[in-house]
């Protein structure tokens, strides 16, 4: 315990893996060559080929990459394109997903590449069960409301 302070053991972080492939070799891959990687449904929607909305987003997506300074966040898209496959070209981007009601902002991270935007903008507001109101139970129906 006394040598703590002296021999202090640098921090390592695990390296990111997709399937067995490193981060480098992601982005050089081509969109067969990644689709062969993730599951079936997203597979057999990149196969068909992505549509004009989502390439449109993409190149947004790589016009606010280009124009934000190396080092920086890049600023944020507004999309309502939630069917869209995460891609690795969208590692880093900020994206606005709507949920129906509002924009919710985004950073695309590596984990989240082969999912779908939606998943991460949630579009209900989870129920929280608190106290019962009145008229819940049968004895709550006796009490004077004044």
């Amino acid at each position: 315990m006394a040598d703590d302070g002296a021999v202090r053991k640098k921090r390592t972080f695990k390296k990111f893996m997709f399937r067995g492939v490193d981060l480098e070799t992601l982005y050089d891959m081509s969109h067969e060559e990644f689709s062969e990687k993730i599951n079936a449904r997203q597979r057999r929607r990149m196969m068909r080929g992505l549509k004009r909305k989502c390439n449109t987003l993409m190149t947004r997506l790589t016009k606010a990459k280009k124009a934000a300074a190396p080092g920086e966040r890049p600023e944020g898209v507004k999309t309502h394109v939630r069917s869209m496959i995460i891609v690795p070209e969208m590692i880093g981007s900020v994206v606005g997903v709507y949920n129906g009601k509002v924009f919710n902002g985004i950073e695309i991270k590596p984990e989240m590449v082969g999912h779908y935007l939606g998943e991460f903008s949630i579009t209900y507001k989870p129920v929280r069960h608190g106290r019962p109101g009145i008229g819940s139970t049968n004895s709550s129906r006796f009490i004077p409301l004044k």
